[in-house]
């Protein structure tokens, strides 16, 4: 979420301020505190807590979300990717926890470890200022820890839903006092991958909780099926049609498979100081192309599946912090990921829907800047590609790649 000279301060500065006390860490007497998101009614220490965020007026999905949420109301939340939806959900269920109470009050079920990381490190500057406590549950790592943290009394619990349904089965995790519960990137959350295990979470919860699923895609079908676990739920829509946002310029080329590789080469050699995201389809195609950029001399790193935990947190370290500032990517990349200034995404291969399409591209031209989303389609994904622009509603100008085009790319961005 930060620039590379940012990265480090912040880092470090959040390990000091965290668990500090409100009172010591986030004064609430300062006209900058009190200004932040002033149309609300909040209290002065999480005013404060956004303050220090550098965030004084919400976005438009946190300016309609929050007073619903704190009102009490189920909601369903649907906004482009990069438009604060963590924030929509983050400040009301800090307001309405009680640090008081040691049991788990909340519960955010995310897809994946990364965007585990990301909501937590939001939610526990929120959190802190009140006095309540955050644990992360995801696996790839050990128990124990996470074993601590429960028995210590954490009312907030940022989770992944394997993880989590691993601490309900073995006793370490009791969601009976829940009163908030959020699903994040909730389309992925119900569809057939999670969705077994998310509604074996949500059976352990009190009926009359409340729920929030917000993602920035939201086919029909969610809403169908969210009928069952949200009460009279309020829709909130913001900036969902892919034609109406500006930020991302979209470039797709028809290419031969053969000439994809040198095509790629040309582009990372073009581009800017900005962060770019190379998007693949498989684990081993993503290692194997991170490989082959790395013996070129490219600062790269891969990210997928099957990487232990402590490597997919040192490939996002060196990626945020400008080491290695190419990242080519499964899916595991689409959703949430948060890094600012992300000049560039690159489709090398083909998403198998539209909405994976729509959440790849989201990693650019988040928060009203702008980016670049460059898409190489070859024979054999032309009826997926159509497939696509049917589901988006939107026909994409395609250019043929050619030799004479990769001197003409940089010219046209």
């Amino acid at each position: 979420m930060y620039c590379s000279p940012c990265f480090k301060t912040r880092r470090d500065g959040l390990s000091s301020t965290v668990n500090a006390p409100a009172s010591e860490s986030l004064p609430v007497n300062t006209p900058a505190a009190a200004a932040a998101f002033s149309g609300m009614a909040l209290n002065g220490a999480t005013r404060a807590a956004i303050s220090r965020m550098n965030i004084s007026e919400p976005t438009p999905i946190q300016a309609q979300s929050i007073p619903h949420l704190l009102a009490g109301q189920d909601l369903i939340g649907q906004a482009r990717t990069g438009s604060g939806k963590t924030l929509a959900f983050a400040v009301p269920l800090a307001e309405q926890c009680d640090p008081s109470d040691r049991q788990v009050q909340a519960l955010v079920l995310v897809p994946t470890r990364e965007l585990a990381i990301q909501v937590s490190g939001v939610m526990k500057d929120l959190a802190s200022a009140q006095g309540l406590r955050v644990t992360l549950l995801y696996g790839g790592r050990s128990l124990r820890p996470e074993f601590t943290a429960l028995r210590n009394g954490a009312q907030i619990i940022i989770g992944t839903p394997g993880r989590t349904l691993d601490h309900l089965r073995q006793g370490t995790l009791d969601l009976k006092s829940v009163r908030f519960l959020v699903l994040d990137e909730a389309d992925e959350m119900l569809d057939r991958g999670f969705a077994h295990d998310v509604e074996a979470i949500l059976t352990r919860t009190p009926s009359g909780r409340q729920t929030a699923l917000l993602s920035a895609t939201m086919p029909e079908w969610v809403a169908k099926t969210a009928k069952k676990y949200l009460r009279n739920p309020v829709s909130v829509k913001v900036d969902v049609d892919l034609q109406a946002l500006p930020t991302v310029e979209h470039v797709v080329y028809t290419i031969q498979k053969s000439d994809k590789i040198e095509a790629l080469k040309t582009l990372l050699n073009q581009r800017a100081d900005a962060p770019v995201i190379v998007f693949g389809k498989t684990k081993h195609g993503v290692t194997k192309l991170a490989k082959k950029l790395d013996t070129l001399g490219y600062p790269v790193g891969a990210l997928q599946g099957n990487l232990s935990q402590n490597a997919r947190e040192r490939v996002m370290l060196n990626f945020r912090s400008g080491a290695a500032p190419i990242l080519v990517a499964t899916n595991v990349a689409a959703r949430g990921l948060d890094v600012q200034g992300i000049g560039q995404v690159i489709n090398y291969d083909l998403p198998d829907s539209e909405q994976l399409f729509t959440h790849r591209v989201g990693r650019t031209g988040r928060m009203g800047r702008s980016g670049e989303a460059v898409t190489f389609i070859t024979s054999d994904e032309e009826r997926k590609w159509r497939e696509i622009e049917r589901g988006l509603g939107r026909r994409f100008t395609r250019k043929a790649w050619s030799t004479a085009r990769q001197s003409e790319h940089h010219r046209e961005r």
